[in-house]
């Protein structure tokens, strides 16, 4: 309590927090919670109404259920509520696995910095609320949060040696088949038993959803898996994969995103050769937004532990502030309706662009040319904290040219880069 009565920029955190939760209690109007809409539906649909669940179609709309059935058998629940207490249901655990990410990769560094916890997890929530697929993901009421929480809750008992580490991510696999990819890398990676407990949480659930709903499997596995067009327009700005990239801009250019497939793989695999367990995740979670069909800007919520990693060193430290800047803009709306010539190429593929950059940085870090780290310093980290702009780039504590001005306790701006550096933090120490 004394913290907070001596130290007024204390209150910057919660003041941020009340400005992200009032835009996002405002803005999910636009959105309409659609997504949450079609998982209340179906499941309603498919138990109230006895319907089939791969029939049903949201009202207004040409979107259906498009995950496996034990997907619909994890959701039973909102059978059971109304609409509005269905969104209360899914934001609730949204903001629970949110909590829990963040606490896993910036708790350890907020606690060895000393800064009280509610500061601390104050202003990492407000950065990672600030994202736009994290935003996106609140929005639409989507469970990419409910799944990354799965798999980095393997990520913590791989860390601690358990037997158990690979359920989390045979039961994400099984609710939505892209994080079966983590599989993959438990299997590059050497770690046996979690891949084999892994696979068999993912066969496990999915026969469970056979005996319980055998005709839902039998259509999903033998009609509707490689049906994309049930998912959306591959072709759609939303689709920041490298199949909507070349969708958009290479017409029957299936041959080229095979080849792009086997770049990214290859870079992955060199990149693992040299990664620890926290930085073998993320990339993993990188390479899953490139090499899918479709990655909608919401999915990208996959890069933000590559972020935090890059943030920590200074060889990538401007790179990973111009990835989360990008991010946060929502920048690649702007060509929604037209992606036509060189810069209709690149900004309506920006975040294509910045998961490849994060990859290959996570792979093989490089630093960023000076000039890119000058129009931070120059342009956009004065925006963020005027007087911390060259503290910003370079990760130093103090201001190099005025560390004392910068310092005392009597400067609100002193609060921020311990902020800074704790989002910069990951907890690699216990998990190498």
């Amino acid at each position: 309590m004394t913290f907070w009565l001596k130290n007024r920029s204390a209150w910057y955190p919660l003041m941020l927090l009340l400005v992200l939760g009032i835009v996002v209690a405002i803005l999910p109007g636009h959105r309409g919670w659609f997504d949450v809409g079609v998982y209340h539906g179906a499941v309603n649909f498919w138990v109230r109404e006895g319907g089939q669940l791969y029939d049903y179609v949201r009202p207004e709309s040409t979107y259906g259920f498009t995950y496996p059935p034990f997907a619909a058998l994890v959701m039973l629940p909102m059978a059971g509520v109304a609409w509005h207490p269905a969104i209360a249901l899914n934001a609730a655990l949204t903001l629970a696995a949110g909590l829990f990410l963040l606490w896993t990769l910036a708790g350890p560094a907020i606690r060895r910095m000393g800064l009280p916890i509610a500061y601390g997890m104050g202003m990492a929530v407000f950065l990672f609320g600030a994202l736009g697929p994290v935003r996106d993901t609140i929005l639409f009421g989507q469970i990419n949060l409910h799944l990354m929480a799965l798999v980095y809750l393997d990520l913590v008992l791989l860390g601690r040696g358990s037997r158990f580490a690979g359920i989390g991510i045979g039961l994400a696999a099984a609710i939505k088949l892209t994080p079966g990819v983590f599989l993959v890398y438990l299997l590059l990676s050497g770690r046996w038993r979690a891949a084999m407990v892994s696979a068999a949480t993912a066969v496990g659930a999915t026969l469970l959803a056979a005996i319980v709903a055998p005709d839902a499997s039998r259509t999903y596995f033998t009609e509707l898996l490689w049906d994309t067009s049930r998912i959306g327009d591959l072709g759609y700005v939303s689709n920041q994969s490298l199949l909507g990239l070349v969708t958009r801009h290479a017409e029957g250019g299936r041959g080229i995103w095979l080849c792009l497939v086997i770049m990214v793989l290859i870079i992955w695999g060199y990149g693992l050769r040299r990664a620890d367990l926290l930085t073998g995740f993320a990339m993993t979670g990188v390479v899953a937004c490139l090499v899918s069909p479709i990655t909608w800007v919401h999915h990208l919520v996959w890069l933000a532990p590559g972020l935090i990693l890059l943030v920590q060193k200074e060889s990538t430290r401007r790179l990973a502030i111009m990835c989360y800047v990008l991010l946060v803009s929502c920048l690649v709306w702007l060509w929604s309706l037209d992606q036509s010539g060189p810069l209709g190429f690149v900004g309506s593929n920006a975040y294509v662009f910045v998961s490849l950059a994060v990859l290959a940085a996570l792979a093989s870090p490089l630093p960023v040319p000076a000039f890119v780290g000058s129009w931070i310093e120059s342009r956009v980290a004065p925006r963020l904290a005027p007087s911390l702009a060259p503290s910003l780039v370079t990760g130093r504590l103090l201001h190099p040219a005025s560390h004392r001005a910068v310092s005392s306790p009597n400067n609100p701006a002193s609060q921020w880069m311990p902020t800074i550096q704790v989002l910069a933090s990951a907890h690699a120490r216990h998990l190498r």
